[in-house]
């Protein structure tokens, strides 16, 4: 299959890429198992070297890499520069994180032994990444895993091979950049590879593991390939993140928040709050305020600075919600906000709000990856929590409360990866994330990411 780019607000081809031919494939895996031979006896410190290199890149490039997110994927102009900065935050942020996670443990230390935990490099790693944040999701994955010592391999999406080069590109000038001392390079690449010899790389022995973003088939696919062969995987799967709305809490910032929980990147993110479960006391005050607010959001040209809600990012997504919003009303569900026009040539899909939702609809049990709410009704926390952890995804939770005792109960009983008070869920390179249940094992970010793809090795000496 080649990389094919389509503007997502015309629905107009661009242009395509052929993938990476097998000599290709195969110059490009022999030079990064060289590279990271040469890497993984770097220091941390001098690693970092290029991470903040890189960084200083990213913010110079920032205007060409954000409209190329406009481009190829319809994400708002405004939304494609806080990408950009997020990555650039992060290559800034990340090396004062590495030197804590990956610097030994000392566990047991007495007069008759000594023991320290190691954090070593596995060898490289394959990133299959998803279309969505290109540059986020490709980076927040790399930067750790490369600190650690490792070589990274990006696959990225077929519908964004645009960003994708550009990433390329500023991984090489930032290369440049640090060459002229005694570093080696830093061995991290993209490679357009096709997807029929996905399964062929991840066996490769140069390959140690792998990490997916994208959805629980295809990670169950690449679990099942990488448990072939003995390779270690983290998934980042999605979800269906809750986002409670209990009788104390604030309901009109709630309400304010939920929409841009539920619309961040135009609903097209894992962590965008797609169910809102909201107690009988505050019901009929926040559906009317969160109504409010998702009907007041501006629709448009994602290169217009006011726009908030662009296009989705290919026909067939646009399509798919259109069917579980179609399936949902049919088992019973109203939408109260919403319809089936069509918005222009491009794959733009209206805000939606859906309510007295079945238990088996499409929109309380699947994962909607678009601006589609679902709000649901129940009698008490207690009837919220029931509902929040029915999902069979486990990945973030938002809790609206002011009662703090309230807040604790709920973060210890949600059966979810990251749960914020208060709060939506975000990614954040100073804590780990990740989820539970169908939405992935393993952790990016945080203390816990930035080893993920070590080897924690214990060394015992016993003091003669």
């Amino acid at each position: 299959m080649d990389f094919r780019a389509f503007n997502p607000a015309t629905g107009a081809f661009l242009y395509s890429l052929a993938p990476i031919t097998p000599v290709a494939s195969e110059v490009l895996l022999a030079r990064i198992d060289a590279e990271q031979r040469d890497w993984r006896v770097v220091s941390v410190a001098n690693r970092c070297a290029f991470v903040t290199a890189l960084g200083a890149v990213l913010r110079a490039r920032r205007d060409t890499l954000a409209n190329a997110l406009v481009q190829e994927m319809g994400k708002p102009i405004s939304a494609a520069r806080a990408e950009v900065d997020k990555c650039a935050a992060l290559c800034e942020i990340a090396p004062s994180i590495a030197m804590r996670a990956l610097a030994d443990d000392q566990p047991v230390s007495d007069n008759r032994v000594s023991v320290r935990v190691r954090y070593e490099p596995l060898g490289c790693v394959l990133a299959i990444m998803p279309w969505n944040f290109p540059y986020w999701q490709a980076l927040r994955f790399a930067v750790p895993t490369l600190l650690a010592g490792n070589g990274v391999l990006i696959k990225p999406a077929t519908s964004v091979p645009g960003p994708a080069h550009l990433l390329d590109q500023c991984v090489q000038e930032a290369r440049a950049v640090v060459s002229g001392g005694t570093l080696p390079p830093a061995p991290l690449h993209t490679a357009m590879l096709a997807l029929d010899v996905i399964d062929d790389v991840i066996g490769d022995p140069r390959i140690v593991g792998v990490t997916l973003t994208g959805s629980d088939r295809a990670g169950r696919h690449v679990a099942q390939v990488a448990g072939k062969h003995l390779k270690k995987v983290v998934l980042e799967l999605g979800g269906s993140d809750p986002f409670l709305v209990l009788p104390s809490a604030h309901v009109a910032r709630a309400a304010q928040m939920a929409v841009t929980a539920r619309t961040v990147n135009t609903g097209q993110s894992c962590v965008a709050a797609k169910r809102f479960i909201v107690c009988e006391e505050v019901y009929e005050e926040f559906t009317a305020l969160f109504l409010a607010g998702m009907r007041a959001l501006v629709v448009g040209d994602p290169s217009d600075e006011q726009t908030q809600v662009g296009p989705l990012a290919t026909a067939a997504i646009r399509d798919g919600l259109r069917v579980q919003v179609q399936r949902s009303m049919e088992y019973g569900a109203v939408r109260l906000l919403g319809d089936d026009s069509d918005r222009g040539p491009g794959y733009f899909f209206p805000p939606t709000v859906l309510v007295n939702i079945p238990e088996h609809a499409p929109a309380a049990c699947e994962e909607l990856f678009g601006p589609v709410a679902a709000v649901f009704r129940v009698p008490d926390t207690a009837a919220a929590l029931a509902c929040a952890n029915r999902s069979p995804f486990g990945l973030g939770a938002s809790v609206w409360t002011t009662d703090p005792a309230e807040a604790q109960h709920c973060a210890q009983v949600l059966d979810v990866g990251m749960v914020f008070v208060n709060d939506i869920v975000v990614s954040d390179a100073r804590f780990p994330f990740g989820g539970v249940k169908q939405s992935g094992v393993g952790r990016e970010l945080g203390l816990a990411g930035f080893r993920e793809f070590t080897n924690q090795k214990t060394v015992a000496i016993r003091h003669a």
